[in-house]
């Protein structure tokens, strides 16, 4: 197929239809682990990565939503956050946008009877349409609970003062621990097998969440809402409220109430007006458990239309390049601080002071030498001067004439090396070695 055939996508719209997949499909949910790389960026919004022992995931928590925890996270801090699971386009990295976050352990079990009891809501496990009526003539009970516990001995209590004549067959089981789980779904299991009685009453005294987590596994739910005999749920005190009450067919605030809903005398009507009151009750919680649920949907997509949604990613893609330009303007001015560094060596290096001191240097070395050269050039012209004085010296007339002899010359004041030189009547003069002679021509003789 031609490429102008298929559905080319760009980058951007492949991330953007990633991030609406799955901002779809799986919505918000709930995450333990520890923090680390955590940033407090300075448009108060935090970036942080959840990680356990094998994968991590990046998480961002916006300012309207951190303002809301009570404690300062820190990095190797557990905690327990609620997020929705959506994609930071720029970079194509999915992402966990937090609305609520909590130390791990604090409300950890209250967190997950919350998942769970949403998930087996959306199944429609608590759904009024599924609820099973009492029997009208119930001749025996079944009873799931522990031997030995106070609720089994309440509920025997009640059932022998109110209408003694109705069987009870107990199932026993431990109603606390996690083999408690496992113990209750078989016992619900055994007598649906069995079929030996008309209604199951499913009970246990009060106790702290942990105590009763049992009661709030997704196994005994399920247990619960396949089983063919009606189940009365009478788990805890009356503030007590348990997955398996939803379930179940009836829910009783205590195990003694439990017992009268189930044993019938002159007070039938009110136990049947109970009885609807409470399943009145049931279905307006389904009703706002679903409504809930529609409002969380239309919220949802309303907040991906949010232009706060967008904002916030837009203030997400800023801090990040705030971030990065940080980065490259320290690593800039690094660079810069270095390049100074050397240009100042070079610029010291070159400073006219110390070319002058250089200069000054090379001056007197210099004069030192013209020195030396001028010395030297002094010796030797004094020294030829002295040669060329006594070369003189030994050719000089003055030499001659201290020997005796002496040099005569005319009136032009030449020297007169010949007769022929002369005339008679001239004048001449004799130069002696201590002074000068004049005489007039009177003979010459050959």
């Amino acid at each position: 197929m031609a490429a102008s055939e298929q559905q080319i996508y760009s980058v951007s719209r492949l991330n953007g239809e990633v991030r609406h997949l799955l901002e779809s499909q799986l919505g918000r949910i709930w995450l333990s682990g520890e923090i680390s790389n955590l940033i407090q960026a300075s448009s108060g919004h935090w970036y942080l990565t959840l990680k356990d022992n094998y994968s991590q995931v990046r998480c961002a928590m916006f300012r309207g939503k951190n303002q809301q925890v009570r404690f300062r996270p820190a990095n190797g801090q557990q905690v327990l956050v609620r997020a929705n699971i959506s994609v930071y386009e720029p970079r194509g990295d999915y992402q966990l946008i937090i609305d609520s976050m909590q130390p791990a352990g604090d409300g950890l079990l209250a967190q997950q009877f919350e998942a769970l009891k949403m998930k087996l809501a959306a199944e429609g496990l608590f759904s009024v349409e599924h609820k099973q009526p009492l029997p009208s003539h119930i001749r025996r009970i079944g009873v799931i609970t522990s031997p030995t516990g106070a609720a089994v001995r309440d509920v025997l209590h009640v059932l022998k003062r109110r209408d003694a004549s109705l069987e009870v067959v107990i199932y026993p089981t431990q109603v606390q621990g996690d083999a408690a789980i496992g113990q209750i779904a078989n016992a619900i299991r055994l007598a649906n097998q069995r079929d030996e009685v008309d209604v199951l009453l499913l009970t246990r005294g009060g106790g702290s969440l942990e105590d009763l987590w049992c009661f709030n596994s997704e196994t005994v739910a399920r247990e619960i809402f396949a089983s063919q005999l009606p189940i009365v749920s009478a788990v805890g005190h009356e503030v007590d409220t348990s997955i398996s009450d939803y379930v179940a067919d009836v829910r009783a605030p205590t195990p003694s109430a439990g017992a009268e809903l189930l044993s019938g005398d002159r007070q039938d009507k009110l136990v049947r007006l109970k009885q609807l009151n409470l399943r009145l009750r049931q279905g307006w919680a389904h009703y706002q458990l679903n409504t809930q649920q529609q409002l969380k949907n239309l919220d949802y997509r309303l907040q991906r239309q949010d232009p706060q949604r967008q904002l916030q990613l837009l203030t997400q893609r800023f801090d990040e390049q705030q971030l990065k330009l940080s980065n490259a303007m320290q690593h800039l001015l690094n660079r810069r601080s270095v390049t100074l560094q050397r240009l100042d060596g070079r610029l010291t290096a070159q400073h006219p002071k110390h070319q002058l001191n250089y200069s000054q240097q090379q001056l007197h070395h210099l004069e030192h030498k013209l020195k030396q050269l001028m010395q030297s050039q002094l010796a030797q012209a004094e020294s030829r001067v002295k040669q060329a004085a006594h070369s003189l010296q030994s050719v000089s007339p003055l030499a001659t004439l201290s020997r005796g002899y002496s040099i005569s010359k005319d009136a032009e004041d030449h020297v007169i090396s010949a007769a022929s030189q002369l005339r008679v009547g001239d004048e001449m003069k004799t130069l002696l070695k201590d002074g000068v002679v004049y005489s007039n021509i009177s003979k010459i003789e050959p």
